[in-house]
């Protein structure tokens, strides 16, 4: 994510991966279905976008009664060229994991703090 690299991110998911969105911020779809949809929606997500991210806080992780279920916390800061001030987003994974691919991913992000921070 700091470097917006979506064949790196991609690379990380199964061929049959899913990664969903249940807070979907306006424009975006609420999920990808499959690793090249999560490459090509990663692509023009980060790709159309001017944010710098700048760093990604983990808060905490937590494991499951499942082995292949982790939860993680954490805040993404950026900054946008056109704006003197930094941002922060908070968000929350819930993701399975098989064979150190992932499999599924729930993202909870701050849709309106992203949406806010465009403006």
């Amino acid at each position: 994510m700091l470097d917006k690299s979506p064949d790196d991110l991609a690379d990380l998911y199964t061929v049959d991966a899913v990664h969903e969105f249940p807070f979907s911020s306006p424009g975006f779809p609420p999920s990808f279905e499959g690793r090249e949809a999560v490459r090509a929606g990663y692509r023009a997500a980060w790709g159309g976008s001017a944010v710098q991210v700048k760093e990604v806080r983990s808060v905490a992780a937590y494991e499951t009664a499942d082995p292949e279920v982790i939860i993680a916390e954490h805040v993404v800061v950026g900054t946008l060229p056109t704006k003197a001030t930094t941002f922060t987003v908070p968000g929350l994974l819930i993701l399975h994991v098989r064979n150190g691919l992932i499999t599924r991913v729930r993202d909870y992000m701050d849709g309106l703090g992203v949406a806010s921070a465009r403006k």
